[in-house]
């Protein structure tokens, strides 16, 4: 790396952070984070702020220090800077967008609404496939699950605005549908429909995706893996699905040749396949042309990004404000030349001894999850060895890939609309996807920006990823002592290991094909020890009755995976860490904490977080990741460590030894 700008020096256990009057063994999350609470108020622009948000804020700073400096300076034509200079500075122009109103679409919309015969229907719904949307259902490639070495062609169902299916279906998201027709009436409006047509317009949209989620699968039905892999001919492909003319589809999306197609979810392609054979024209038109200007939305004038804000950040997550311009200008050349970004964040950001000093640490984690998988009393030895063999060969990526993402091919063109340009950026992402199809799988590529704060497994390669960004306070400090370290970006690591055996990970080998390595007997038992922890979050409260609405509960079922992965990780980085003591003196307390009470304090601080009612709403219907409170305090319940570091007997946080389960 050419340069490096250090951190400055965090604490690794801030005082500040804790509530005094909270007992750790009432409520251990606002115990350990609620000081960091009320330091670290909701901004009217979040929806939720944790520790997350304070790395991805920071970074947010240090990349606009980037673009506005190449802003400031002559760029070379087709170079990244030039690109990712460009492009900023459309974002930034306000005057220009606002000038431009809804202009940049126009054309794009009145071909779509001049559709008059399902002949037609083909090519737009492959044009938007090609750019900015999926309606009905979605074509890609990715590794073949069971060839994992190999590239396939996937078809999956897509095509709701909102996201999930929950929202057009259950009786209690009725003021989500409702707003969400306000918005549709408005977008149409801004587009130039003219009025006597909007309501039509929106029922249309309604009733077309209506549809459509009656038959899509559930978020936890997507969790089944194998369910979803369903490798079909081409001709028995083309023959279950008429409604397309896939000869003039593959043409305009740029699809190459091949024998197979995989398909994800069968019956929800069915219905869509149904759909467009039997419901009204102009209800499909509608729902093409909502699915167009949607997509446009953030990228035109501000009265279009202002709708967009209403319903989805203000309705739906509770935000209050949008962001300001700049952050929302930075986020696009960010993503959208996301690995040229990376390559000068980590030349000016990140140094090369954290990468060291991580390897070491996923050293370290491996060879702890390999103790634990020995010790494990539910397991076969059979399955025990081809665990160990899977656990032997990960790949692990730390910091920035090896080799950089080519953009030469990529145009971006000031002369342009904004809007224009992310078309064609977009269409670029499709080509280079496209392209991969029947070659073998770049088993070097990354599937996150070094500049990203995350991680991850990916089980078709068999690899963890830590980008370089979530190297920082509090995830990884280099002056914090191992005990937080460990219980830090210690539990990230273990928690991406054991994301290779989850209830998702387990069904793929050392090789990354899909492969039932288990016994029937060891499947079972893993089976009964995850149900344990799908009730034990199913049971939590997440969000009160009130106001007419129920109570909202967890949902262990879609949490799953990440749940045990957390168990996981929280177990094998304990065990790391009391394996990098042997032969060396006992830690001391610092701080007046015992080692063992600074690994839990270290782990609670990563989830740290204030959050809205509606989001806790919208992401316990959406993701896959418990909300921080409950990483924290669901998944300390079940580990006698951490009764043991607090001297936990009973109280609210207590979890008597018959309820717990252990599963990794």
């Amino acid at each position: 790396m050419a340069s490096c700008q250090n951190n400055p020096k965090t604490p690794a256990i801030d005082l500040a952070n804790f509530d005094t009057e909270v007992a750790p063994d009432a409520d251990f999350y606002q115990y350990a984070t609620g000081g960091w609470q009320k330091l670290n108020p909701l901004k009217p622009e979040y929806s939720r702020y944790g520790s997350f948000d304070m790395l991805r804020d920071n970074n947010e700073k240090r990349i606009n220090e980037l673009f506005a400096d190449m802003t400031a300076r002559k760029t070379a034509p087709g170079s990244v800077e030039q690109k990712i200079s460009d492009l900023y500075k459309m974002g930034l122009d306000s005057a220009r967008l606002n000038a431009e109103g809804a202009a940049p679409i126009k054309a794009a919309v009145e071909k779509i609404l001049a559709i008059d015969n399902r002949a037609q229907l083909t090519e737009a719904i492959a044009a938007l496939h090609s750019s900015v949307a999926n309606p009905f259902f979605s074509i890609g490639v990715e590794a073949d699950l069971m060839n994992s070495s190999m590239n396939a062609l996937y078809a999956s169902q897509s095509g709701l605005m909102m996201g999930n299916r929950d929202y057009y279906l259950d009786a209690e998201n009725e003021q989500f549908r409702t707003a969400y027709k306000a918005y549709l009436a408005k977008i149409f409006a801004l587009a130039g429909i003219p009025e006597a047509e909007i309501e039509k317009a929106v029922a249309g949209v309604m009733n077309i995706e209506t549809k459509l989620a009656e038959k899509m699968w559930s978020n936890v039905e997507l969790r089944n893996i194998p369910a979803q892999y369903n490798p079909t001919s081409k001709a028995d492909f083309e023959k279950r699905y008429d409604a397309i003319d896939w000869p003039t589809y593959y043409k305009t999306l740029g699809v190459g040749d091949f024998d197979t197609i995989i398909v994800a979810t069968l019956s929800s392609l069915d219905n869509a396949n149904e759909l467009l054979k039997t419901a009204p024209l102009d209800d499909i038109r509608y729902y093409l042309a909502a699915q167009y200007i949607d997509s446009a939305a953030n990228y035109l004038s501000d009265d279009f990004q202002l709708a967009s804000f209403d319903f989805f950040g203000r309705t739906m997550a509770g935000q209050q404000e949008m962001k300001p311009r700049w952050k929302r200008a930075m986020s696009v050349p960010n993503g959208t030349l996301s690995e040229a970004v990376g390559e000068m964040y980590v030349a000016k950001y990140f140094p090369e001894e954290d990468k060291a000093r991580m390897l070491e640490l996923v050293k370290n984690l491996q060879t702890a999850l390999s103790q634990h998988i020995d010790a494990l009393d539910w397991m076969s030895d059979e399955t025990k060895a081809r665990a160990q063999e899977k656990l032997a060969t990960f790949t692990v990526k730390i910091g920035y890939p090896d080799k950089w993402k080519d953009y030469s091919t990529l145009d971006i063109d000031p002369t342009k609309s904004y809007w224009e340009n992310i078309v064609n950026a977009s269409a670029w992402y499709t080509a280079d996807n496209l392209a991969k199809l029947g070659k073998p799988v770049d088993k070097t590529e990354w599937h996150m920006p070094p500049q990203m704060v995350n991680a991850y497994y990916n089980p078709t390669t068999n690899e963890i990823c830590f980008p370089a960004a979530i190297l920082q306070p509090p995830f990884f400090n280099p002056a914090a002592d191992d005990a937080v370290n460990y219980g830090a970006i210690g539990v990230v690591i273990g928690h991406e290991m054991t994301h290779g055996f989850d209830d998702q990970g387990r069904n793929f080998d050392k090789d990354g094909n899909m492969n039932n390595w288990w016994t029937e007997a060891d499947a079972a038992a893993f089976k009964a020890k995850t149900d344990v922890l799908v009730k034990q979050f199913d049971a939590i409260e997440v969000l009160p009755a009130k106001e007419g609405q129920p109570a909202i509960y967890a949902n262990g079922s879609l949490s799953l995976g990440e749940n045990i992965a957390d168990q996981g990780g929280l177990r094998v980085a304990w065990t790391a860490y009391r394996n990098s003591l042997e032969g060396k003196s006992a830690p001391t307390p610092i701080d007046g904490f015992t080692d063992a009470q600074r690994f839990y304090l270290g782990y609670a601080t990563l989830w740290a977080q204030n959050i809205r009612d509606e989001e806790i709403a919208r992401l316990t219907k959406l993701d896959v990741h418990s909300l921080g409170k409950w990483r924290v305090n669901a998944t300390l319940r079940n580990l006698q460590s951490f009764y043991d570091a607090f001297g936990i007997t009973d109280g609210a946080m207590f979890m008597p030894e018959e309820e717990r389960v252990i599963i990794w």
